[in-house]
């Protein structure tokens, strides 16, 4: 039974646990600075609710703050109910959310509110890759708050009201907020690589209850298991029409067709998110060429390239995953890394950590050539060559290091072109086809695209013992 005071910020709680599960910590802490008259002002619970409850009947902790209470300002017990609440969850091994809607740090207690604020980040810091941590933001996430949401693991934020910022669009030179309001869930969501859905109120909440359930509840869970009610050799007729959109190939490949995109409005040629598959969770990464509307048209083309954003969004999650014990499964269909100036600034880095995240991962790691893939961009994507347990291929899939003809035009660049046509063949079917790729050792099995579902299911099952030895060592580099 809940013990909260009933306000805007316990209604949010209620909202996202279970019916009645909610049980309140530290309701009597208040401010303890005296300073600019602040003994005047009530501060019930110092603006922040603290506690736990359950999520489809899983262990979690909340804190939810009230912008009621000195709008939301973090002070020094505001701050150490957040950091006591960490100790708890690290002890039980259980998620931590956050509701945030803060006007910042408490002016008022200054340094004192400094020093507890800098505790948040260390705390936060230390349950990274133990327990899952996510955020909601539903009002304003200013200054040292929005550097919170970049240290959690996941982020939803309200699509009207939520506000994230480190610096107020204001104050940014040649800019103003009618402008471009840089603080929107809009702008945020689209840029800032941090937010994983822009959504309403209720449906933030509907969000973060199905994450709890996909995700285990600390590092060394294994129990993020439900019963598989799906045909685990379903057929899927229309599978080689989803290649050019992955977050379609990935919803007809899951348990129920039921997929979890994370990150959905940011870097939209990356596809990454969670799906269950015999009932275990995995996560999934997918470059994607095009994304189509409700009426099958077109409405944003990639050209089956992978950006700098793209293979940010994928080093990030691929992370995540090997700190959860979470599978991956690639879906692959790349011609190159995105060719503009802009990209080129990042592309190199980018490229490296996604490379460097594959790798590292000892987690059971399978990939799926459903497309082109090309040069780098293949070997980035999960490629046999840095890591993957077992690699599968359609049967029209074709690998190499570029399309066939562009090589047969610089290998015989002086010759005519009917020469070319001929050269091209050649090396499309030495080097290029999937068959050449499976006589190389470097695609395990060419497979239909009806039939991915099974083999990949297949593959996750013989994998689910895998065990990997590396060197001892605190943590890599790049």
């Amino acid at each position: 039974m809940s013990t909260a005071t009933q306000s805007l910020a316990a209604a949010r709680i209620e909202s996202l646990l279970d019916p009645n599960s909610f049980v309140e910590i530290g309701a009597a802490v208040t401010a303890r600075s005296t300073d600019f008259n602040l003994t005047e002002k009530k501060a019930p619970s110092d603006g922040v609710i603290t506690g736990y409850g359950v999520i489809d009947s899983k262990l979690v902790y909340v804190y939810s703050q009230d912008a009621s209470v000195l709008n939301g300002t973090v002070g020094e017990m505001h701050a150490k109910k957040i950091t006591r609440l960490y100790d708890l969850a690290l002890k039980t091994g259980a998620p931590v959310i956050g509701l945030i809607d803060s006007a910042g740090l408490r002016l008022q207690e200054a340094s004192d509110a400094l020093e507890a604020f800098g505790e948040i980040y260390l705390k936060t810091v230390m349950a990274s890759g133990v327990i899952p941590q996510i955020t909601g933001i539903f009002g304003n996430c200013g200054g040292g708050m929005a550097v919170i949401p970049g240290l959690t693991d996941f982020t939803f934020i309200e699509e009207k009201k939520g506000r994230m910022f480190v610096n107020a669009p204001n104050t940014l030179e040649g800019n103003h907020v009618s402008k471009c309001d840089t603080a929107s869930a809009a702008f945020q969501g689209a840029e800032n690589g941090v937010v994983d859905g822009v959504a309403s109120e209720e449906e933030v909440f509907a969000k973060i209850r199905a994450l709890v359930s996909l995700l285990p509840s600390n590092y060394e869970d294994a129990d993020a298991f439900e019963e598989c009610t799906d045909d685990l050799n379903r057929v899927i007729e229309d599978m080689d029409a989803c290649a050019s959109d992955t977050s379609l190939a990935l919803t007809r490949i899951a348990d129920d067709s039921a997929f979890f995109e994370t990150g959905a409005c940011y870097a939209r040629d990356m596809v990454t998110g969670f799906l269950r598959l015999n009932g275990n969770t995995v996560g999934a990464v997918a470059n994607r060429s095009a994304i189509y509307d409700e009426n099958g048209e077109k409405a944003e083309d990639f050209g089956g390239t992978i950006s700098a954003k793209g293979a940010e969004k994928a080093a990030s999650f691929v992370k995540f995953c090997d700190s959860f014990g979470i599978p991956v499964l690639t879906l692959t269909n790349a011609c190159g890394f995105t060719a503009t100036v802009c990209n080129e600034k990042k592309l190199a880095k980018a490229a490296a950590r996604m490379i460097s995240a594959f790798a590292e991962a000892t987690v059971p790691k399978v990939n799926v050539i459903i497309g082109k893939a090309y040069g780098n961009a293949y070997v980035a994507m999960n490629s046999k060559a840095i890591g993957a347990d077992t690699v599968f291929a359609w049967e029209d899939a074709e690998i190499g290091m570029m399309d066939a003809s562009m090589a047969a035009k610089i290998m015989y660049a002086d010759d005519a072109a009917d020469v070319q046509a001929k050269k091209a063949e050649e090396y499309r079917n030495l080097q290029s086809s999937v068959n050449a790729a499976a006589a190389r050792g470097y695609v395990d099995t060419v497979i239909a695209p009806a039939d991915t579902r099974k083999y990949v299911i297949g593959a996750f099952e013989m994998l689910f013992t895998k065990r990997e030895d590396r060197p001892d060592k605190k943590h890599g580099t790049v």
